[in-house]
This record gives structure tokens, C-alpha cells and sequence, in this order.
């Protein structure tokens, strides 16, 4: 599996609508191009406007954490981690401001968390703070009121009835609960729809191929050297979508994809199709030799800015030792999920991604299911001059295109960009 597969499941369980038939068709051709739009952001400063891409947290970048909504008017909005703003675009990419969310007594929100959608075409929403507070404010940054949960959530979604879905986890003294969950935006009622219980144990060497590393000055360091490997049950938690007047709840471990109405009634359930992958105890030995290859490489490492050198040393040898540990003890095959990300394209089709084993390639292997799992198509999916990263906050399907925030190749200053695809068949 040295590339990444997508499933596109189409129309599971409802109707395909006649205007999806032109995205089924490009799906179908065998090859499809995302081909960039050269006037979409075209005179765009971008290292003006994502200059916060070299964010650090405790002296270490913070990666490409920024998530991008579309509006119905196809505008955006680039939301940035731990910042009191987000960044607006207009319909043909062009910077217009960056705005943030007055507080009712005066002045602004600070520490801002990703725009997660549109409810009712105008109003906004944000995730959860660590107090379980949701944001709703209006299309200029008024608020509008503040939703209160107990928890914490993954994926929040609007509903047609003016009501929200999230994908949320909490954490017990001995197990994780995920579920799913319908949140009345006027009353702040719940209903969980779905659960799901997973062990909770911190012992050193419970988790193999998780490692962490806690500095004298406060800071830690966490790392994982192995897909679908990580802790407390919080790697592939359900993920959910509105079609229509339903609501689909796929389970990523199980392959059950689970139909609901809005209102979070049962209706029924089906499973993917498509085999399960695993990871074989050579490939897993193969990564892990080329983890600690690159650990061992590492001279000078600086994990945490406050920590001296000997203790960053220190903290790079406790790894190594813990991952040759880890080497020692592959002997059974890793399961894999069935599938990484679930997309909506703007024709309610459901694309699913599954998992590679290694990260980058850029040519995406698609096959294409219709109507309740039936196999019509092997297709796949490419981008010249930009590298993609598949992920729901990542990239956003609005009337036939796919708005994207990518990394451009080769590119001088802040390779972020965000753009415009149009999906081309290429037979």
C-alpha cells in the first residue's frame, strides 16, 4: 500500500440526484485531474496573509494546523489555532480582512477555535474551548450565543433542521467514551445517538510504538512511530455527514456506515464491502528501522526551547531505546481502519479514503461505489504543483470545485495556499 486508496461510497442508501451526475461521470472516466484555478487568489500576498504558518508551541512549530470553511456564497474563512482571529476570502480567493468575535461587553475573543461550519446559511460556529463553550456569531463576528457542552467534540456539523451533529469524547477514570450526539441550537439539548467504550491505561509500555518524554522544566514531548497505533481509543473516531434529510454515521474500525433521520432515529445500517488492510509484521519492523534511523540522526535536537541541550539528547536516547524495545516485539500483524476521511462533494456523494501505509504519494487510487456498495469505477485522483493533505478541514467540495488549503511545491517564502480545483477527467 504505497498509495493512498479513496472509496467513494455514492448515494448510500438514498436516491442519487440527477445534478450528481456530472462528478459521477469525471469520477468514472479512470483518471482525475485537480487542475488549479490561476485566477482564483491570484494577486494574493500569501506570505502576508498565512504568516502565521511558522506558529511554534514550547519552541516547536506547530505544523500546518489552519482549517479552512467554505460559505454558500463561496467565500472562506482560514481559521488559525490559538489566534483571537480568522482570515476571510472572497468568492475568487482575494484576501478581504481578518475579523475576530466581539464579546458582548466589548473587545474580542482570544484564543479562537476552528470554524467547524454554517448553521441556516448565517451563522457561524466554532469548536469547543477547553471549557466546552461553542461560539455562534454572525457572518461579520457579532456573537450571536454561546452553546455549553461537557465534554469535548472531533467533528461538528450543521443539520438542515437547524440543529447540530458532533462527534464528541470524554474521558472516565478507567475508559474512553466517543459517541454521537444531536445538539439543539436553541435549547442546548442533547442526544446521543451513538457510544462506544474503549479501555484507558497509562502503564509505561501499555501503548507500543507511543512514546513521550517529560522535561524538567515542564514541557513534554509526545510521538507516535506507527500508523493506526495510537492512544486511548481517540485514532478513528466516527465521522458523519448530512445528506438530505439524513444523517451518516460511519464507523472507520468497523466499516459500519449507520443511517439516521435528523431528528437522530435509527433508520438502518449496512457495511462496507471492500477488504480490510493490515499491516504485516515486516512491513512494521520496516518503519520502525526507519524511525529510529532518523531519530539516530538527529544531532542537535532542540524538542523543547526551555530544556538544555544534554536534556533534549537525553530525550532523543529515551526514544530510541524505547522504539528498539518496541522492534524487538513485532510479531503479529496490524489491523488497519477501513477507511482515513470521509468527504461530502457538493452532490451529496460520500468519498471515502482509506489509510496508506506510508506518507507521500500524491497520486490517489479512487474507487467508485453507487447505490448501496456497487463497484462502477477505479479511478484516481492527482495534482500537479501542489502537495495534498485529505482531510474534511482541509478541503471543502462547493458547486462542482474543490476549495483546498495545500502546499505548494517549490515554492518561495510560506508554501501555504488556498485553492480553487476543478476536477477534469483525463481518459
Amino acid at each position: 500500500m504505497k498509495t493512498l486508496k479513496i472509496a467513494l461510497f455514492l448515494g448510500i442508501l438514498f436516491s442519487v440526484p440527477v445534478s450528481a451526475q456530472n462528478l459521477i461521470e469525471t469520477y468514472k472516466s479512470g483518471k482525475v485531474n485537480l487542475v488549479a484555478d490561476p485566477a482564483f487568489g491570484q494577486n494574493v500576498n500569501w506570505d502576508k496573509v498565512f504568516e502565521t504558518y511558522h506558529d511554534t508551541l514550547f519552541g516547536r512549530w506547530r505544523g500546518n494546523d489552519k482549517s479552512l470553511t467554505v460559505l454558500p456564497d463561496g467565500s472562506a474563512v482560514i481559521s488559525h489555532t490559538y489566534r483571537d482571529f480568522y482570515t476571510r476570502f472572497d468568492a475568487n480567493g482575494r484576501f478581504v480582512e481578518e475579523f475576530g468575535v466581539k464579546r458582548p461587553g466589548g473587545g474580542i475573543y482570544s484564543s479562537l477555535r476552528h470554524m467547524q461550519g454554517v448553521l441556516n446559511n448565517n451563522i457561524l460556529f466554532s469548536g469547543l474551548d477547553n471549557m466546552g463553550n461553542m461560539l455562534c456569531f454572525d457572518l461579520r463576528g457579532n456573537l450571536v450565543k454561546t452553546l455549553k457542552m461537557d465534554y469535548m467534540a472531533r467533528q461538528i456539523i450543521a443539520l438542515p433542521n437547524n440543529n447540530l451533529a458532533l462527534v464528541g469524547w470524554v474521558l472516565w477514570s478507567d475508559k474512553v467514551r466517543e459517541f454521537v450526539a444531536i445538539i439543539d441550537y436553541e435549547t442546548n439539548k442533547e442526544k446521543i445517538i451513538w457510544d462506544h467504550f474503549d479501555p484507558r491505561t497509562f502503564r509505561s509500555g501499555t501503548h507500543r510504538f507511543n512514546y513521550s518524554y517529560n522535561f524538567s522544566e515542564g514541557g513534554m514531548i509526545s510521538i507516535n512511530t506507527m500508523p493506526f497505533t495510537k492512544v486511548l481509543g481517540l485514532s478513528h473516531p466516527p465521522q458523519i455527514a448530512s445528506v438530505g434529510n439524513t444523517l451518516i454515521v460511519t464507523i472507520p474500525t468497523t466499516g459500519e456506515i449507520r443511517k439516521y433521520d435528523l431528528n437522530g432515529r435509527f433508520i438502518s445500517t449496512q457495511k462496507i464491502n471492500w477488504s480490510k488492510g493490515y499491516i504485516s509484521v515486516q512491513e512494521q519492523r520496516e518503519i520502525q528501522e526507519k524511525a529510529i534511523a532518523r531519530w539516530r540522526n538527529l544531532k542537535n535536537p532542540v524538542f523543547f526551547a526551555k530544556a538544555t541541550e544534554a536534556e533534549n539528547l537525553a530525550a532523543r536516547d529515551h526514544f530510541i531505546r524505547e522504539m528498539e524495545r518496541d522492534l524487538r516485539s513485532i510479531n503479529d500483524p496490524i489491523s488497519m481502519p477501513y477507511f482515513a476521511h470521509m468527504l461530502k462533494d457538493s452532490d451529496d456523494n460520500l468519498l471515502f479514503f482509506e489509510f496508506p501505509k506510508e506518507e507521500g504519494a500524491n497520486v490517489f487510487n479512487v474507487w467508485v461505489y453507487k447505490n448501496g456498495g456497487e463497484f462502477i469505477a477505479r479511478s484516481s485522483f492527482s495534482a500537479e504543483g501542489y502537495d495534498l493533505e485529505i482531510k474534511p478541514s482541509k478541503m471543502v467540495f462547493h458547486k462542482g470545485h474543490l476549495y483546498a488549503l495545500v502546499t505548494k511545491q517549490n515554492a518561495q517564502g510560506i508554501p501555504l495556499r488556498l485553492v480553487k480545483f476543478s476536477l477534469v477527467p483525463n481518459p
